[in-house]
């Protein structure tokens, strides 16, 4: 059975940092992008950061460009995003994502084939 849990949400202060882990079963994320998305109440949902299969490309929204970094741990069968700087509009939902896409059209075209139940970041003082 293919799963994706996302772990490692929670309420931080303005400037912190965070590190969201998605952890996968049922299938190798090598073989996979992987993607982080973000839905905010009231918007849409947002690709933030996509990592293609086989690690070789990365894709950044431009909101978290040189903050976020998307990682793949394959002993572990998990992708992270570290997220440092955070910022009040950075509160969101964060889902992470499986999908035989590129990293760049999973990230823009919103694309995944499976997906986790998303983990709550709250960036607040």
């Amino acid at each position: 059975q293919v799963q994706l849990v996302e772990s490692g949400g929670g309420l931080v202060q303005p400037g912190g940092s965070l590190r969201l882990s998605c952890a996968a079963s049922g299938f190798t994320v090598d073989y996979y992008a992987i993607g982080w998305f973000r839905q905010a109440p009231g918007k849409e949902r947002e690709g933030v950061s996509c990592i293609s299969s086989g690690r070789h490309f990365t894709y950044y929204g431009d909101s978290v460009k040189g903050r976020f970094t998307i990682s793949g741990d394959n002993a572990k069968n998990t992708v992270y995003l570290q997220m440092n700087s955070l910022k009040p509009e950075d509160t969101a939902v964060y889902y992470c994502a499986a999908a035989r896409q590129s990293s760049q059209a999973m990230c823009v075209g919103n694309i995944g084939d499976y997906w986790g139940q998303g983990t709550q970041v709250t960036v607040s003082s």
